[in-house]
């Protein structure tokens, strides 16, 4: 079994501090949802896990079965066997699918003369046209056309954990259906662990988590079960952001001298 810890995660970018101490384990075949309000963090969170340049770590480590990744770069970070599903996935002129796919199994020294039949093999699972497979990697596709072929690179390259960042964000009900059984069916069949960040409930009504958390300000204010989700569909994230600036508020005020030390 594997395990992904995310411990005491800080980061800061242009100097503003946006992930104030993030603690988080995944094991393999779990499903951890992170949701919480814009501007919480979440997305932040993706791209320091993954080493996206721009980004400064101030404090805290991440293992992957006791590797530290950020000690490493970033394309060390997805050989060690974590894969970034982004919110935006980027066009790639002149690259097709197979062929970023090929040189990452090359790269990893796995037998390139897989992927076409596996590419092929997974884009039917997902509903992936095969027209796209050849021409420029996400070149005139829809958002929810990124978004399965971003799920094809998943299923190819079989990592031990996905961090998808918004991976329902354009995605109409039958594509969100496909891709989210796609990423539930590796859980069980290679034990992928995955890390979901999502605003949505619908995207947990497929991918079922073991362990859903809010991330409010730079920080896991509280995890429960899926149930927290259905909670948090119906209060909303006031609640929680209102928690914490109670006790910011109260962690910072003076102490009253002439206060009952009993009261």
């Amino acid at each position: 079994m594997s395990t992904l810890v995310i411990e005491g995660l800080r980061a800061t970018v242009a100097g503003r501090e946006i992930l104030r101490g993030v603690d988080l384990t995944v094991n393999s075949g779990e499903v951890h949802a992170v949701m919480g309000p814009n501007g919480a963090g979440k997305s932040t969170l993706s791209h320091v896990l993954m080493g996206r340049p721009g980004y400064t770590v101030t404090g805290g480590r991440v293992l992957l079965d006791g590797t530290d990744l950020l000690t490493l770069p970033t394309w060390k970070r997805a050989q060690a066997g974590l894969f970034l599903g982004m919110q935006y996935p980027i066009e790639v002129p002149g690259v097709s699918l197979r062929d970023v796919l090929a040189e990452a199994f090359t790269a990893a020294g796995r037998d390139a003369s897989q992927v076409p039949a596996l590419v092929g093999a997974e884009a039917a699972r997902v509903g992936f046209d095969e027209r796209f497979l050849l021409r420029s990697m996400n070149a005139d596709l829809s958002g929810g056309e990124r978004k399965r072929n971003e799920t094809v690179q998943l299923g190819v390259l079989n990592p031990k954990f996905a961090v998808l960042d918004e991976i329902d964000s354009g995605l109409d009900v039958d594509a969100l259906r496909a891709v989210a059984r796609r990423v539930e069916a590796a859980t069980t069949e290679s034990g992928l662990g995955v890390l979901a960040i999502t605003h949505y409930t619908r995207l947990l009504t497929e991918l079922h988590p073991d362990r859903v958390h809010v991330l409010s300000k730079g920080r896991i204010v509280t995890s429960a079960g899926p149930e927290l989700a259905e909670e948090l569909e119906t209060t909303g994230y006031a609640g929680w952001a209102e928690d914490e600036e109670q006790a910011a508020s109260t962690a910072s005020r003076p102490a009253d001298p002439f206060a009952d030390p009993l009261a």
